[in-house]
């Protein structure tokens, strides 16, 4: 218990060993979804790449200048063309292809 108190004092994530380990498998293990039939718009991108990030609907709503029902329902189209049941798979399927860190404003991305 120290020792999470010390790290989380640090800044640093304290996560049990237990769920530590199920992320890591989660991580790992391949993904074998049919491809999406239709490829997520621009905006589906952007909240993508931001669930990734962490940020709350309400956080990616302000951040984006739109509603907050305007991202759940975003977020609901994410899901559906991905195959995915939850934020927390979409912001893993996001990291696995490295959406996280994108910049929707840079030329590249």
């Amino acid at each position: 218990l120290l020792r999470a108190i010390r790290q989380v004092h640090r800044g640093e994530p304290a996560l049990h060993p237990t769920i530590a380990r199920k992320l890591l498998q989660e991580i790992a293990q391949p993904v074998d979804l049919p491809p999406a039939p239709e490829a997520l718009t621009a905006r589906e991108l952007a909240v993508l790449r931001l669930i990734a990030q962490g940020l709350s609907n309400q956080e990616i709503a302000d951040q984006l200048v739109v509603s907050e029902p305007t991202v759940r329902t975003h977020v609901s189209r994410i899901l559906g063309k991905l195959h995915l049941a939850s934020r927390t798979q979409a912001a893993l399927y996001a990291v696995r292809e490295g959406l996280e860190g994108e910049d929707e404003e840079s030329p590249e991305g």
